[in-house]
């Protein structure tokens, strides 16, 4: 039997939250049915933030009570405080996230509160959320590095995903939310965490901002982890980090795993079509390098037009 690898899909949330143009509610819903219709399980499908600050998400409440419902289906909220956690709840939400960076610059940008502030809230609402019977991931943001302040110390990680175990998170995200990793710090990061903790508690949040996305999930694996996040298309980009790009293609990914010999449960024909649906809704070109390849098979197999010879023109 096949390793079985988890991804979790988040282009609904991460990958849509940047985009310039809103996209309706039933359009997301659309790439909902046909990410879960490739056999997608685990989806990060909103975020309960202010719609002031992330316009995109203004509709969890709509887009939650139209997501499909299959069996084994994990749908994901993203809470940046109680009250968000709140919403959540009061939604249906099972799962619940809670982000915090790993300096005060991007926590102020992005939470408009200090790196001790994010830590207490986050540690407030993984204990009440706890206390409900909820599951709760916690992202480490900027783990890798921060977009204001640079390279990230390892030891800092480290210091925030014992915390927010210690709070009791049932996942830590080690995100590389602008894309800035190498392999060697992916060691450096998870080696001696899975020395200490089970590799269950953790998972890598990968972006492909300079093309290091999948050398860094191959690191991962390499430590023991087998928890992904990855979003259609490529998606993706955070509004408080300047320069990040999209998420790690979840199409590259899966074709990575697939032909190094793991299961990951997703259908990579479904799942190309997919990414014809997230194109569709955000009127722009998607797809990770699977998809050029794809579709480069496609032009050289497709039919070509007859060409008839020039008609002889002598009388």
């Amino acid at each position: 039997m096949k390793e079985r690898i988890r991804i979790t899909e988040v282009g609904l949330r991460d990958g849509l939250q940047n985009q310039p143009g809103l996209v309706s509610t039933a359009d997301k819903l659309r790439l909902a049915g046909a990410l879960v219709n490739a056999g997608i399980r685990q989806l990060e499908a909103v975020s309960f933030v202010h719609p002031k600050a992330v316009p995109q998400m203004a509709d969890a409440v709509e887009v939650t009570a139209g997501l499909p419902q299959r069996a084994g289906m994990d749908y994901m909220a993203l809470v940046p405080n109680l009250k968000g956690y709140e919403r959540a709840k009061a939604a249906g939400y099972r799962h619940v996230a809670v982000v915090l960076a790993s300096t005060d610059a991007f926590n102020l940008r992005n939470l408009n509160m200090t790196l001790a502030e994010t830590e207490a809230t986050c540690q407030e609402v993984i204990r009440q959320a706890t206390a409900d019977g909820m599951v709760v991931r916690a992202y480490i943001s900027g783990a890798f590095s921060c977009p204001y302040d640079g390279k990230t110390p390892v030891s800092v990680v480290h210091r925030l995903s014992e915390k927010m175990l210690a709070a009791g998170a049932s996942d830590i995200a080690i995100s590389d939310t602008i894309g800035a990793g190498n392999p060697q710090q992916v060691i450096d990061i998870l080696k001696p965490l899975l020395a200490r903790f089970d590799s269950a508690l953790f998972s890598l949040h990968l972006h492909d901002t300079r093309g290091t996305a999948l050398a860094n999930a191959w690191a991962g694996i390499e430590c023991g982890v087998r928890h992904f996040d990855a979003s259609i298309g490529g998606l993706g980009g955070c509004p408080f980090a300047p320069g990040a790009t999209g998420n790690v293609a979840t199409e590259d990914l899966v074709h990575l795993l697939h032909e190094a010999g793991f299961d990951t449960g997703i259908d990579l024909d479904a799942l190309y079509h997919a990414i014809a649906v997230a194109e569709t809704i955000t009127a722009q070109p998607l797809g990770g390098r699977y998809a050029q390849w794809r579709r480069s098979q496609e032009r050289r197999t497709a039919p070509q037009p007859a060409v008839c010879a020039p008609q002889d023109q002598r009388t």
